[in-house]
């Protein structure tokens, strides 16, 4: 038997209702990707306010590494809401505080000497990082990429990518961003190799610093190892550690992003250990809560103290709930087995995958780190051009079937694959069986033939 049990359509009445309600009250400006109302979840299954039970590949947009209400990381907030629900950590210390921040530096990459602060989001540690990289350096610049999602408050906006979803009527921006393009092998000119891309983005990354800003500028160049956002793209490692070089030639600092594809969510702990990259400044969030909100900026300790007293912190940042959710998420996460399961995840969704783009002439290329897999849908594997139609159709079709997905990409043509790291094979299969059915449901509706090839308009 199948975890998907579906009663009734989805999303059904009572959904219907309850997003009525939201509709209702809530700002439009807040989106939601689906119109399903969740009454519980655990592990890889969700079950609906009509009774429904679906598979959520979407995972809370990669904050559920670990899964729906592990048991253990449930125990320490019931636990720790029985002894202190808030403080305040700029107003005194707490356990649960300490103890994650000795977690975090232990944990994170390198072999120096190591300091981390805790935000509520990754918005919030992004900027954090940010301001850490301007005390330490002097300067004001900031260096980011082509695709990139860094977050939605002011200076992480202008740090983001895709004007039109996230930018569009909320400008002016903080000032002293620039951007250079980030290497995208699938979109590369024709003739060209993959390592061709990489070597034009190395080129063009250094002529930034010619052309848009001088390195003597910039405090900062902030990456992601692999776009969110930006639909699954992994910086290839060359191009990792040529930033990584030239940040170190010219004094400036060197910050991952990894609020989506760290915390084992690559099949490593972190996305910079595929690249042997070891970043100055390491920005965390998502599944280091395992669903609750909490976020952190880990780095080199001489940099991490550059703020002045008072610099860094707010009212809720490092929360005793959200702290105790996270020790519980990150001992999961480097539990013994727990990551090998994660790249057996990335193989099995991979194969399928693959199998799935073979059948399909819309489906034009698979990629990712691991577990971490997307899948961009075009028009025609010839000339690329997106197909987001496709892809919102797919995940509407798999909702109905019991499966949650959710897009991706710049240009919204990505189906992004978020399940819990150790889900069993069964239900990885479950899932890619319903995420095929969908797409070949969705391919018909839209006019292509079985195998996604458009479907030539009659003549006369």
């Amino acid at each position: 038997m199948g975890r998907i049990r579906l009663v009734g359509v989805v999303p059904g009445p009572r959904s219907r209702a309850l997003v009525a309600r939201r509709e209702a009250v809530g700002a439009r400006g807040a989106a939601k990707l689906t119109d399903l109302a969740v009454e519980r979840a655990h592990g890889a299954v969700v079950v609906d306010v009509d009774g429904n039970e679906l598979l959520d590949f979407a995972g809370g947009i990669g904050a559920l590494a670990v899964g729906h209400t592990p048991a253990a990381l449930v125990r320490a907030v019931q636990e720790q809401a029985e002894r202190l629900v808030h403080m305040c950590a700029i107003v005194g210390s707490y356990e649960p505080y300490v103890a994650l921040l000795e977690r975090l530096v232990a944990i994170a990459p390198g072999d120096h000497a190591k300091k981390a602060v805790l935000m509520n989001s990754g918005s919030e540690a992004v900027e954090t990082a940010v301001n850490v990289a301007r005390a330490a350096t002097g300067r004001a610049a900031v260096l980011v990429f082509e695709g990139a999602y860094h977050g939605r408050t002011n200076l992480a906006l202008a740090m983001t990518s895709k004007y039109g979803l996230f930018k569009k009527g909320f400008g002016p921006f903080a000032p002293e961003v620039y951007r250079a393009p980030y290497p995208d092998t699938y979109r590369r000119p024709a003739g060209t190799s993959a390592d061709d891309a990489v070597g034009e983005a190395i080129r063009r990354f250094d002529h930034a610093l010619l052309a848009h800003v001088d390195p003597s500028a910039v405090a900062a160049v902030v990456i992601e190892p692999v776009q969110g956002e930006g639909g699954f793209v992994p910086a290839p490692a060359a191009f990792l550690r040529h930033v990584r070089e030239r940040c170190t030639e010219h004094g400036m600092l060197l910050i991952a992003d990894e609020v989506q594809c760290g915390m084992g969510r690559t099949g490593r702990l972190w996305a910079v250990e595929h690249a042997g990259v070891v970043p100055d400044l390491l920005v965390t969030a998502k599944s280091l809560g395992g669903g609750m909100p909490i976020a952190a900026v880990i780095g080199r300790a001489e940099v991490m103290d550059a703020p002045h007293p008072g610099g860094l912190g707010g009212t809720y940042s490092g929360n005793p709930l959200a702290c105790v959710a996270a020790l519980a998420a990150i001992d999961a996460i480097t539990a013994p087995g727990f990551l090998e399961r994660a790249r057996a995840v990335g193989e099995r969704m991979r194969g399928r995958l693959e199998a799935l783009a073979a059948r399909h002439a819309c489906a034009g290329e698979v990629r990712g780190l691991g577990p971490m897999l997307a899948l961009e849908l075009v028009h025609e594997r010839t000339t690329k051009r997106p197909h987001p139609e496709l892809v919102l159709r797919t995940t509407q079709e798999a909702l109905r079937r019991g499966l949650i997905v959710i897009r991706a990409g710049l240009h919204a043509n990505c189906l992004r694959l978020l399940p819990p790291l150790d889900v069993d094979d069964a239900t990885v299969d479950e899932a890619m069986d319903v995420l095929g059915e969908a797409l070949a449901a969705a391919a018909e509706a839209l006019g292509h033939d079985t195998n996604g090839a458009p479907v030539a308009a009659p003549l006369g």
